[in-house]
Formats: C-alpha cells, sequence, structure tokens
C-alpha cells in the first residue's frame, strides 16, 4: 500500500530485457542501503518487488509481461528517470490518498499549460464503458495517480482530466520530463471502484 507521495526521481542504470518477455530494472536509488530482498517499491505507480541490492546504492526488480503491457515501464531506457516510493507505514500520515500499486492503465499527455509558475497537464486515456461503470474513471476534485504521483483531478471529462503541478513536484518528480505525446501510468481511485462496485450489487 502506498500514498502517492513521492520520495525519489531516480535514474535506470540498467535494463535487461529477457527472453521470457520480463524485463529486469536496475535503478539507483537515495534510499537503496535501507531496502531489502522482497520490499516492495512503487514504480511510476507500479508496484515491484526488489530482488537483489548492488553496489553504488542500486537495486534490481523485475517487470512481468502483463506489467509491462499495462504500464510505460516496458519504453523506459538507461538514463531515464523513474518516480519512486516505499511501502506506506501505517503509523504515519496518509498526505496523498490510498494507492494500491496496481496501474490501472495507461495515459497520454495531450497539453501542458504554464500558469504562474505552477503547470497545468492534460492527459487522455481510452475509455472503456464497461470499465468505466466499474469505477475507472475520474471525478472532479477527486484523487488520481499519475506516474505513482497522488493528484487532485481538475476538468474531469469523459476520457480526460487535468492536473496542476506545483514547482516543487516538477521538479522532484519525473513530471519535470513529460512531454505532450509522454505516456504515464494511471491508477483510479480504489474508493471510487468499490462504490462503483456497490451500486452495482445495489440495482440487481
Amino acid at each position: 500500500m502506498f500514498s502517492g507521495i513521492v520520495e525519489a526521481a531516480a535514474p535506470v542504470v540498467n535494463i535487461n530485457r529477457l527472453s521470457n518477455g520480463n524485463v529486469d530494472l536496475t535503478l539507483r536509488a537515495p534510499f537503496a542501503d535501507e531496502l531489502h530482498i522482497d520490499q516492495s517499491v512503487a514504480h511510476n505507480g507500479v508496484c515491484l518487488t526488489v530482488v537483489e541490492l548492488g553496489p553504488d546504492m542500486t537495486y534490481r526488480v523485475t517487470a512481468i509481461d502483463e506489467t509491462l503491457r499495462r504500464s510505460n515501464l516496458g519504453s523506459l531506457e538507461p538514463g531515464m528517470t523513474v518516480n519512486l516510493e516505499r511501502s506506506m507505514l501505517m503509523n504515519g500520515r496518509l498526505d496523498g490518498h490510498i494507492v494500491q500499486g496496481h496501474v490501472d492503465t495507461t495515459a497520454t499527455c495531450v497539453d501542458i499549460e504554464d500558469r504562474d509558475g505552477s503547470r497545468y497537464f492534460k492527459f487522455q486515456y481510452q475509455l472503456d464503458p464497461a470499465m468505466a461503470a466499474k469505477g475507472y474513471v475520474t471525478v472532479e476534485k477527486g484523487s488520481v495517480t499519475v506516474n505513482g504521483v497522488s493528484l487532485t483531478v481538475c476538468d474531469s471529462e469523459r476520457d480526460s482530466f487535468r492536473v496542476a503541478i506545483i514547482p516543487y513536484t516538477f521538479d522532484h518528480t519525473n513530471f519535470h520530463e513529460i512531454k505532450v505525446g509522454s505516456v504515464v501510468n494511471i491508477e483510479f481511485d480504489i474508493i471510487g471502484k468499490y462504490l462503483a462496485r456497490l451500486a452495482e450489487f445495489a440495482s440487481k
């Protein structure tokens, strides 16, 4: 379980594409010396398990074929940065919102607007009506996770939404690398999914 508050934007050091379709990712993180094998870390919002600790503050995780199809991890290259968050402490404050680390889909950045130092990013995704009925949508002022960052939705539309990015978030996450055309990972709010499911049962 995560909160969507990114701890570090870490560089990809090495990528090993395996014959079975999986990919080994090696990253360098400032907290790598605090990690241990089997620990969960969110990578651009995708929960992956630490499988190896390396030298020079590096560690390795494996993304399986299913994860690569549902996220933007398959398009990573060495030198690119990834938003990282370790799992949430149960005795801490929930500064973002409840994030599972299970990416629902990807979205494409279609517009970036600079407004008085902050930036508005607009993302568009492929709408599946069946999934939308199950809560895989955004709502005005609701929560959404973009590349692992907990954000508040503004201008929620049928298949798109905007988020406002303050300078701190822009500088300390990989939002500073996102351009029009960039593909990002999206996780819709789990609470909305449960409410949609309960409403479905109530209507039967």
